[in-house]
């Protein structure tokens, strides 16, 4: 299957003078993430990402941090698990951290993952255990919270005080993926899309499970196995994303492109071509086994210096080990696995890669039935580049990361502005 990169140009009349900017720069093939040297300088990422080593349940939780741009180009950071955010100004350094405080001024001990800005001046979060979303002023002061009755994977803000959410619901014979708009001022919402998988038996029931490679929510390949049947192997969970006033809707286990007005109403709807593709089981295990030296490093790194660490390491490095075993059949994958937004008014799709750090893609404009313009992949000397929504976002022309330098000493994960150039 051709590595596919769609575009699509939802601007009604024609392109903007910057839109036509970025389309160029993807016509003339590789594109480079060049590294801004004016920006985030003399912080002290040993202090500012403290956390990076956290872990959970013994299980290290590196890669759970994610940025989210403010409307002035201020950067927040989650951090995972932790009572406080991270703020930087928007040219890069640090400015606190900080965290939610009700009308007492009394700082909430546990709090979610902002997801966005609503109507340009509050946070709105992730949803907790009880489904509940906090939001909040930039200074972190407590204005309300919002109540939805399910789980949540994604969120992302609308225009006139609306927010998207990708949901999902465990019923008793199936799992419900749904994608609902959410209003901010009452509460109220409105299911646009909705499809149903069948839920496989629990262990030692009838069904047996088989077990297959999992690849992690926005494309990223991760490190361990799960049980599942071969009718759920592929989250049928969407990607969502905002362009212009219309709300897309993209299934990476279809390859279904839905578009949606900001009141919920379907505009189109298409579908990414393309013939099935797997991975095989030598693939799947040498992925495995990369995922392992990856782990083993980190080990290496922590030496002697935290023995709590280490031994989760080691714990979590048996698994994946013992896991291996466990694949034997080859997988197919989603038609793409993630999506991002350029500030252009572009929306990139990403196949899965197969190999760590592969991106390439082909470039679509979605214009008058769509039109193949050209093959492309991003690269960077620098930085290992995690491509999906919590580690990369487009803004004003510029790429914002969060990102591992590929040489460093001691803390290797930088807040990074990336310029947008060809080889």
């Amino acid at each position: 299957m051709k590595k596919i990169l769609f575009i699509f140009l939802l601007a009604a009349i024609a392109l903007s003078v910057s839109g036509q900017k970025l389309a160029d720069i993807y016509k003339k093939g590789t594109v480079k993430l060049v590294p801004d040297p004016a920006y985030a300088q003399n912080n002290n990422w040993e202090d500012i990402f403290k956390t990076y080593y956290d872990t959970v349940n013994g299980k290290p939780i590196i890669n759970r941090k994610s940025l989210k741009i403010m409307p002035d180009g201020s950067v927040i950071v989650n951090n995972a698990n932790r009572n406080y955010y991270t703020k930087f100004s928007p040219d890069g350094r640090f400015e606190k951290e900080f965290g939610i405080k009700n009308s007492e001024g009394v700082q909430f001990k546990k709090i979610n993952f902002i997801e966005g800005v609503i109507n340009s001046n509050t946070f709105f979060s992730g949803l907790d255990n009880m489904g509940n979303m906090i939001c909040f002023d930039f200074n972190g002061k407590y204005v309300k919270t919002l109540k939805l009755d399910y789980m949540a994977r994604q969120m992302i803000s609308m225009p006139d005080g609306k927010i998207a959410v990708v949901g999902w619901v465990i019923w008793k014979n199936k799992f419900r993926d749904f994608v609902s708009i959410v209003d901010y001022e009452t509460n109220q919402e409105k299911v646009v899309w909705e499809n149903f998988t069948d839920r496989p038996e629990a262990p030692g029931k009838s069904t047996p499970f088989t077990y297959y490679y999992k690849f992690e929510n926005k494309g990223i390949i991760s490190c361990t196995t799960i049980p599942f049947s071969k009718s759920t192997s592929i989250s049928s969970s969407p990607d969502i994303a905002f362009i212009g006033d219309k709300l897309v809707v993209a299934v990476p286990s279809t390859g279904e492109v839905l578009v949606y007005d900001p009141d919920g109403k379907l505009i189109s709807k298409d579908k990414i071509e393309g013939a099935v593709n797997y991975l095989s089981v030598d693939e799947q295990k040498d992925i495995q086994r990369r995922a392992i030296e990856r782990f083993r490093k980190i080990e290496y790194v922590l030496g002697e210096s935290n023995e709590e660490k280490k031994t989760a390491l080691q714990s979590m490095i048996k698994e994946m080990e013992a896991d291996m075993g466990k694949i034997s059949e080859p997988m197919p994958l989603p038609v793409f696995s993630t999506v991002l937004s350029d500030s252009d008014g572009n929306l990139l799709f990403f196949e899965y890669p197969k190999e760590e750090n592969a991106n390439k893609f082909s470039v679509w404009i979605y214009e008058n039935g769509g039109k193949f313009i050209c093959q492309s992949s991003f690269v960077c000397d620098d930085y290992d580049l995690v491509i999906n929504p919590s580690k990369m976002v487009f803004h004003n022309g510029y790429i914002y990361g969060l990102q591992t330098l590929k040489v460093s000493v001691g803390m290797p994960l930088r807040l990074v502005r990336f310029k947008i150039a060809n080889n």
